[in-house]
């Protein structure tokens, strides 16, 4: 019995010596740890971007119902730039003229919040000051109507941009100007593209009179229609002469519901212009933790 025992006891030892000598020699595989675990540094770029304005912010005539051209915005920087996430608050209202937008912003505590964290801001503002003159002259619309109401705007304009920079005194503005609409329904009144073109030109001043504040001209997109056409007359227009009938004039850009905001396609080309003057003046918005990833 005893030396069955001590047999069985120098087998045990000497397997575990060959077990230990075994595991000495396996060749190490090369750890796969690491590389699960631990995978490459990847640059973080986020950005904010925020949109205040009227109607054409707000993004009426969109069919999509996203937003205009201020989603088209967001989707092409974080494209262009590969950011790992983009936050963009509309605040556009329909309706607001520019004393109106700044009635807002000094009242919104949520719109003075996202100021502050924006790193580029767009603003459109205009067209209803325009309308308003219209509205309230429309039966004896003379070019001279329009001179004081624009100065009026044009000191509404500045102190809507002092107001935004006082939460934030960084980010690039891009202020849009307006565009002629106007003639599809008022197409008696031949000078209002003259009176488009000064109201632009004085908000192109104001912009100027205030660091990374940049116009950006959208007339030229909208009002020549697709493929410069000014005015898109029906093509039934001489039977309808014939019968004594006005024909149609329509603008392929605009909205066929109000014939006065954009459609698709004429938010796409906003978004386009605002984009390209982004890209243009990125040195100016780009935060500095991006180079810091780089």
């Amino acid at each position: 019995m005893k030396s069955s025992l001590k047999g069985l006891f120098y087998t045990l030892v000497i397997f575990l010596c060959a077990f230990c000598l075994f595991l000495q020699i396996i060749p190490k595989q090369p750890s796969l740890l690491k590389t699960s675990t631990n995978p490459p540094t990847q640059k973080v770029k986020r950005l904010t971007y925020v949109a205040l304005g009227d109607s054409l912010t707000q993004g009426v005539g969109d069919e999509t119902k996203r937003g205009g051209f201020v989603p088209l915005v967001s989707d092409q920087l974080q494209q262009a730039y590969q950011l790992s996430s983009i936050d963009y608050e509309n605040f556009g209202k329909a309706g607001d003229r520019s004393d109106q937008i700044l009635a807002r912003l000094k009242k919104s505590t949520t719109m003075q919040k996202s100021l502050k964290q924006a790193n580029v801001i767009t603003l459109t503002c205009g067209g209803n000051d325009l309308l308003k003159v219209i509205k309230d002259n429309l039966f004896h619309l003379k070019k001279k109507t329009f001179k004081k109401p624009l100065k009026k705007y044009q000191r509404q304009v500045a102190n809507l941009i002092e107001e935004i920079r006082k939460y934030n005194a960084h980010a690039p503005i891009y202020l849009l100007g307006i565009y002629n609409p106007f003639y599809l329904n008022f197409p008696e009144f031949t000078q209002m593209q003259e009176i488009v073109d000064e109201w632009n030109q004085g908000t192109k001043q104001i912009a100027a009179d205030y660091q990374a504040v940049y116009f950006i001209p959208i007339n030229d997109l909208l009002y020549k229609g697709l493929d410069n056409q000014v005015g898109i007359v029906d093509s039934k227009a001489d039977d309808l002469a014939a019968n004594g009938e006005s024909p149609t004039i329509s603008n392929h850009l605009l909205s066929e519901v109000d014939r006065f905001h954009p459609n698709n396609i004429g938010y796409r080309l906003m978004a386009q212009a605002v984009i390209n003057e982004i890209k243009q003046t990125e040195k100016i918005w780009q935060p500095k933790e991006w180079k810091k990833n780089e």
